[in-house]
């Protein structure tokens, strides 16, 4: 059980205090309530962008890396579709330093033409080497775009395309900013050694006299049922022909998530798995397959991807994977493996509680999903999943027309 306190300032920002008296050392986690689902369809890559931008110098501070490192700290950030996390990770009679630096940059960023031009071309650089010339780089692209046509997720979290950061003004840019990094949109929790009452007051010393935006929970388009199976078939210089399929799934708050989570362990978590087993060792037919969750808020997908090795016809690799579907959907797994399981998910959250900076990253996360308590029942609700549950939710899913494809053909000598 993960103890905490929860506080809200005027300005809107949610606080959370964790104390852990076993540790030396704090975390302070912000998470914005902002992903690229939230950008223009025009304007894609904000999101990703912002996480760059947040390193460039804030209204007083020129410099954010230099300062953690002399408080003897670690900091870095993500992005997803979702929301945007900064943390800090330092000994905890520094915290000071880390309220400092997170404060600075809600309150406001140094926009410069400069600045943005300089991160511009990092994450211009960043698209190239990770979309364009890595192999498989581009897969997302594609099978966003097949399996979404309404909703936001249908463009990744980099971006749809180079030219919408290419072509970001600086206006742009600041109205992006003034709308989502606002405290009335985030979360800060602290985690470590630091009393609650104490906690509280420096986050209201450091962030108390910033003011509220005028945020407003957007609506997302309900993506449509899919009602046909969809195929793109892509030639490219790739070292393997390889398979991507995208099953609509249900979203992070829906019991069904936690069915699906466990169903792609069974599938391919480990070297006791189907996958593993029977497609890889028996009958060699991938170099590598694997299946797992985009684990979105709304409504996501559940991937199944696979390198199949040379001489290997696709249509008889795909064929195998869609006989171990079918398996599930025809079957209840047995209780052991589903003791099994549940065992290593309940391993994995354990130990993921063992650091404070995941406790942290995880407290606000869920926080940001509707209660920061949700953190204490996650073990319980993957407790509570049944066989039935398993077998349900592979018949729901994993349906001809709830399936988005991509396939990699290589052309490579």
């Amino acid at each position: 059980m993960i103890s905490f306190e929860r506080f809200e300032l005027p300005n809107g920002l949610r606080v959370i205090i964790h104390e852990d008296k076993s540790t030396p050392m704090v975390a302070v986690n912000v998470v914005y309530d902002v992903g690229s689902r939230n950008e223009d369809p025009e304007k894609t890559g904000f999101a990703h962008l912002f996480e760059h931008l947040m390193f460039g110098g804030s209204k007083n501070i020129p410099d954010f890396d230099g300062p953690v490192q002399q408080a003897g700290g670690e900091n870095n950030a993500f992005t997803n579709s979702d929301l945007t996390n900064f943390y800090e990770m330092m000994p905890a009679q520094n915290i000071e330093t880390a309220l400092w630096l997170e404060s600075d940059r809600m309150l406001q960023l140094k926009f410069s033409k400069k600045s943005l031009d300089t991160q511009k071309k990092i994450v211009i650089e960043e698209f190239k080497e990770s979309c364009l010339n890595e192999p498989y780089g581009d897969m997302w692209h594609h099978l966003s775009r097949l399996a979404y046509t309404a909703h936001p997720y249908r463009w990744p979290t980099i971006g749809k395309d180079m030219s919408h950061i290419a072509e970001a003004s600086l206006d742009e840019v600041k109205s992006f900013f003034y709308h989502y990094y606002r405290p009335d949109n985030a979360v800060i929790v602290i985690a470590g050694n630091i009393q609650v009452k104490r906690g509280l007051e420096l986050v209201e010393k450091w962030f108390g006299s910033i003011p509220r935006g005028n945020f407003s929970k957007p609506t997302f388009l309900k993506e449509p049922v899919q009602t046909e199976f969809r195929q793109e078939i892509l030639k490219h210089d790739v070292p393997h022909d390889a398979i991507y399929r995208g099953y609509h799934m249900a979203g992070r708050m829906h019991n069904e998530f936690y069915a699906c989570d466990l169903l792609s362990d069974v599938l391919a978590n480990g070297r006791s798995s189907r996958f593993y087993q029977r497609l890889f060792k028996e009958q060699e037919l991938f170099s590598t397959i694997d299946a797992f969750i985009s684990g979105t808020t709304d409504p996501g997908l559940f991937i199944i991807e696979g390198k199949t090795m040379p001489g290997v016809p696709m249509e008889k690799a795909k064929n195998a994977i869609i006989t171990e579907l079918d398996m599930l959907k025809d079957n209840l797994i047995s209780e052991r493996e589903l003791f099994k399981l549940k065992n290593s998910v309940e391993s994995s959250l354990l130990y993921s509680e063992v650091s404070v900076l995941n406790k942290a990253i995880s407290l606000a996360y869920f926080e940001v999903l509707g209660d920061a308590d949700m953190i204490n029942q996650e073990s319980e609700r993957y407790h509570n999943v049944t066989a039935e549950d398993i077998r349900n939710a592979a018949q729901n899913i994993f349906r001809n027309e709830n399936c988005s494809e991509v396939i990699y053909i290589s052309i490579a000598e």
